[in-house]
This record gives C-alpha cells, sequence and structure tokens, in this order.
C-alpha cells in the first residue's frame, strides 16, 4: 500500500514509531481508544461470527484471541476478513489476532489447543526435559512463521509458571521446576517469536503468568473459586519471579498476570494485598512497573470482571479478593493497579463512562493505549495487514516442519528405568499393546492379540486426575490426587504376570508411580509424544535423550508434607528432578 503526503502521519512508515503513535492517538476517539483496552474472544470458523463483526465496528475493537481454525487456508481467509472489517472503520486500525498454545498436543480451551494442521513439538514441560535452548529457539522459529502465515501476530505464551506444586493442573505449559533453566528456556522461547526486538517478521508474545502461578494451595487452580488462594510457605517468592526477569531482559512485548490470589506474602518488610495479581498495585505498578522497570503492555488474565455461563455450567469472574466490588468499580482497580488490556472481556463503553464521569482520567487511558498502539506500528500491520492464503496452505505444516517436531518429540522422552534385552523392538518380537493404536506398532514390530502370545506388553498411560466437571472449563483441567486407581495397578499386575511390561507414562503434571513401578522391566516419561514418536523411540530409530523436569513424588503423605512453592521440595522422590537414563539399553545402577 501507498500513501500520499496528504495522508496523516501515522500511515507514514517512514516516520519513528513513536510519532505515528501519537499522531493516530491524537486523532482516537474516547470510544476508539477505549476499544483498544479489550481483548476479546472470537471463535473463528469458517467466516466472523455476528458478536466480532459488532465488536469491530460499534465496539472499535482490534485485539481478539481466535480459538477455532479449520485449516490454514481457512484460517488465512478468516483472518484477512477481519482486515477487510477493520479497514472499513474510520482510522483503519488494524487486527492484532492472538492465540494460546497451538503447537503439541494438550487440548483445553482455558488454555492450549492440540496442534492440528501446525506441526506438532512437545510440550514446553517436554522442551524442559530437553533442556536445549538451540531446540526451543528452532521451535519457536518455525512456530512463528507458522504463525505469520495464517495472521497470528500474538502468542498468549510463553508460560513460565514454575512446577513446584505437583497436583496443579498446568505444569505441562511451563519449563518445569527448575527457575534458571525457565529463564533460559523462556528466553530462547522470545528469540524465536519476536527476535532480537519485535518487527514486521516477529509475534509478540506474552509472557505469563506474573509473577508466577505455580504455588497454589492444595494445587488447584486459580480459574476456580476453590483455588484461589496462591501461597509461598517456604518464603520461595523470588525464585518464581526469576524466569520473568529473564523474559523482560529478552524483551517480552507483554506479560500477563495470574489470578491467584496472594495469602501471607510480604516484601520488603510489607505486607501484600490479598488481591488477585490483575487487582494488585504492589506487584503490577510496584513490583513489575517500578522494581523491574517493565513498561510494556500488561493485559489481564481472561475474565476478571463479569461472570460467565455456557453449555448449562456457570464461571464465576476470577476477582479474587474484590468479589464484593461491582463491575466498574473492578475496572477501576485493575487500571489503578497499572495493567493496559482487559483479557476475555468486551465491554469497552463500561471504560467510557468511567472516563466521562471523571472516576478514571483521560490521561491514564492514553497511557495504556499508547503501548497497545506501538505494538501494532511494530508489527507493521498498518503496512502489511493481510497473508497470503495459498502460501498459507503450502508452508503450514510442511513435511520438514513436521518431521522435526517428531524428532523433537521423540528425544524428550525420559527413560526412568529399563532391563537388559528388553528393548528396544526388534522386527520378531511379538508385542501386545494397550493404550495405543495397534497399527502404531505394527510396521515396528510383530503385534498380537493377547499378552499369552507375547514377548513383551506396552501399556501406554495418562497420568491420573479427579474428574471434575460442576463450573465451566472444569472439567479440561487435570487436578486433584496423583494416585492411579486401585484397578489399573491391579491390572498391570497381573499383565506383568504374564509377560514383561514396558509402562509409556504421559505426565502433563507428576504422577505417583510407586505401586506401578516395581511391575515393569522399562519405565518411559513422556510429554507430549505422538504414537509414532513413541514407536520410533521404542524400535530404537530415534534415541530418548530427556530428563526428568520435576520429581516424581514417592507417595500422596510426601506431597501433602512439602511446600508448595519450594521446586523438588517432596521428601525422598521416587525419581529425582534430573533424572533420565538416556538410552533404552542402559539398566540404571
Amino acid at each position: 500500500m501507498t500513501h500520499t503526503a496528504l495522508e496523516p502521519a501515522y500511515l507514514d512508515a517512514s516516520r519513528p514509531i513513536a510519532e505515528r503513535v501519537n499522531d493516530l492517538l491524537a486523532r482516537m476517539t474516547l470510544e476508539e481508544k477505549a476499544g483498544q483496552m479489550f481483548h476479546a474472544i472470537s471463535f473463528g470458523g469458517a467466516d466472523v461470527d455476528p458478536e466480532t463483526r459488532r465488536l469491530i465496528a460499534e465496539g472499535q475493537m482490534t485485539h481478539f484471541n481466535v480459538h477455532q481454525l479449520a485449516d490454514a487456508r481457512r484460517a488465512a481467509r478468516w483472518h484477512n476478513r477481519m482486515q477487510e472489517l477493520a479497514s472499513r472503520t474510520r482510522l483503519g486500525i488494524p487486527i492484532t489476532v492472538s492465540t494460546d498454545p497451538r503447537h503439541a498436543f494438550a487440548e483445553n480451551q482455558g488454555a492450549s489447543f492440540a496442534a492440528g494442521f501446525f506441526s506438532a513439538w512437545p510440550e514446553p514441560i517436554g522442551m524442559a526435559a530437553l533442556g536445549d535452548p538451540e531446540t526451543v529457539r528452532r521451535f519457536a522459529d518455525i512456530a512463528r512463521q507458522e504463525y505469520l502465515a495464517v495472521g497470528l501476530r500474538a502468542a498468549l505464551h510463553p508460560t513460565v509458571d514454575l512446577a513446584t506444586e505437583p497436583r496443579w493442573a498446568r505444569q505441562y505449559s511451563g519449563f518445569g521446576q527448575d527457575p534458571e533453566l525457565t529463564g533460559k528456556l523462556a528466553a530462547a522461547y522470545l528469540e524465536g517469536f519476536q527476535g532480537s526486538t519485535v518487527g514486521s517478521q516477529s509475534v509478540a508474545c506474552m509472557t505469563k503468568h506474573f509473577p508466577g502461578g505455580g504455588p497454589q494451595k492444595d494445587g488447584e487452580d486459580p480459574h476456580f473459586p476453590y483455588g484461589r488462594e496462591q501461597v509461598y510457605p517456604g518464603g520461595r517468592f523470588e525464585d518464581h519471579l526469576l524466569p520473568f526477569r529473564d523474559a523482560i531482559e529478552a524483551g517480552t512485548s507483554a506479560i500477563m498476570p495470574y489470578y491467584g490470589m496472594p495469602v501471607g506474602l510480604s516484601r520488603n518488610g510489607k505486607a501484600i494485598e490479598e488481591v488477585g495479581f490483575g487487582f494488585n498495585r504492589q506487584i503490577i505498578t510496584g513490583l513489575l512497573r517500578g522494581e523491574l522497570g517493565y513498561d510494556g503492555v500488561v493485559c489481564t488474565d481472561w475474565g476478571l470482571l463479569h461472570d460467565v455461563s455456557l453449555f448449562g455450567l456457570d464461571l464465576p469472574a476470577r476477582a479474587w479478593g474484590v468479589e464484593h466490588l461491582c463491575v466498574e468499580e473492578r475496572m477501576i482497580k485493575i487500571i489503578e493497579a497499572g495493567c493496559d488490556q482487559f483479557g476475555g472481556e468486551s465491554c469497552p463503553e463500561i471504560l467510557v463512562e468511567l472516563v466521562r464521569t471523571g472516576r478514571i482520567s483521560s490521561q491514564r487511558i492514553d497511557q495504556s493505549v499508547r503501548r497497545l498502539l506501538r505494538v501494532k506500528f511494530e508489527l507493521g500491520l498498518f503496512e502489511n495487514r493481510y497473508v497470503d492464503e495459498d502460501a498459507a496452505a503450502a508452508l503450514v505444516g510442511n513435511a520438514q516442519f513436521r518431521e522435526e517436531g517428531l524428532k523433537a518429540q521423540s528425544r524428550s522422552v525420559v527413560v526412568l528405568k529399563t532391563s537388559e534385552g528388553i528393548l528396544p523392538l526388534q522386527p520378531s518380537t511379538r508385542v501386545y499393546v494397550e493404550g495405543m493404536p495397534a497399527d502404531s506398532i505394527q510396521h515396528r514390530a510383530s503385534v498380537v492379540a493377547t499378552p499369552a502370545e507375547a514377548d513383551l506388553a506396552v501399556v501406554r498411560l495418562d497420568a491420573p486426575f479427579e474428574p471434575r466437571n460442576d463450573l465451566f472449563l472444569e472439567a479440561m483441567f487435570h487436578a486433584g490426587s496423583l494416585e492411579f486407581d486401585d484397578a489399573v495397578v491391579e491390572h498391570l499386575a497381573e499383565l506383568a504376570a504374564q509377560v514383561p511390561v514396558v509402562l509409556v507414562v504421559n505426565l502433563d503434571r507428576p504422577a505417583i508411580l510407586t505401586p506401578l513401578e516395581p511391575h515393569c522391566s522399562a519405565v518411559l516419561a513422556t510429554f507430549g509424544v505422538s504414537d509414532e514418536a513413541l514407536t520410533r523411540v521404542l524400535a530404537g530409530t530415534e534415541t530418548p535423550e530427556g530428563r526428568l523436569p520435576f520429581e516424581l513424588p514417592r507417595s500422596t503423605e510426601a506431597v501433602l508434607g512439602a511446600h508448595s512453592d519450594v521446586p523438588g521440595g517432596t521428601r525422598d522422590p521416587l525419581y529425582a528432578y534430573g533424572h533420565g537414563l538416556g538410552s533404552l539399553t542402559q539398566a540404571a545402577i
């Protein structure tokens, strides 16, 4: 697109970004400014839904978190239609489309989406098992290319919460229990997505969940009222802060505070207000803005203002500690805390009224809008808002990217235990399979129908959890006990009485393997690994390099006796942090 001398300065790409931001800001109405401060959900699909159209045309909104993407071509087409709608608004401010992670296996609309047509890689916790910044950087660069192709310009990740409470449901999306490794991997992740600075080929990242979402009381998640409390009985708040220091140094474009409400936390001799971090001025303005010197975008986590009711299930606003406040009062407290944008909300008219009645100053609004506009200019969206649908279809999920993802999956497997002569599989090995399709092993060994016929049994299990479904999204969070049901233990024992067992456990969070392990000739841990990638390991065509990114507790009693904020704090773990044999044939000494 070319521009004439008569066009406004904000459309002139030759001018400095600060000048363009100031010019655009001066032209905006209060309604247009307010619209920038809301990051709404759009469900995507074949076309732009009526509600999203309304939010663009009437709400002046330009930031949308997309959920459903059918395939690369249709995703690119949907994005272009969004941009067409935005181009018809008075100032033509382009849309920034964001997404939760989309390159692994967890499917949770409150946190992440399965890869689908994108290349598939290990979960971030699997990247921690590899512990290799170069692999993380390469993954992020490939994901960046795929995001760019379909118009995804903002990533609601990385997650740098530490895996210090074994029961917490969201450990799969972080980089394990070690704060230093998490910081290194986060910096590599940001470099791959953003580059050294945010530019026209970047995906702007939102690092979360400040100041660290791992130490949840009883391991419950603050998406839900019973999980709102975040505690530091071991006094390790600074450990959880460390990865954010590294992310800020690496230039993260945005930061998201968590829902959690700190209980009993003090810093520098002052008690921290017991309200959710998105409402907490001491944490956002005092710590993040002041002490850490961060001046980028701060966007709240989703749904701090309004209750939600979908599919017959309710979910109250995550207004922990300020439940008694009305929506307007919550909005004021978030703004006063130092946040710039309301995640998952779409009510700019309330913000407009608060400014018109003098309860929020227009200067404070300008401060946040300036930050938000700056990112749009850095990304080059005003110059190149559309994507090429044919190019998207050719690039996303191409054979090279998929193969690199498969190799990373295989490499991330952790060999916890093995016995001489058990693995790798041979073409003549007669294998009985449970928990995965038999045909995934058929080309590597001889699959049989019963244990009695087999030389070996391969059993694939997911880590245990307690199903819940009283609140919207609740069933998607694997929480509660880490112990397998007695029936699972008994079945494995019966199987082991007939044939040697290779147990493969997908660890989206730790599991208590103590009653299972004695019945197994080999035990492998995975962290988002496809059947094909696993089979390559079992057959010896790929080498498992992983090391445990968190310890595996020996018992529930050990979990209950540990401090939720302390990395690796359970007594006498069955397998310690960093354990991994690195070979299918190396028995533990």
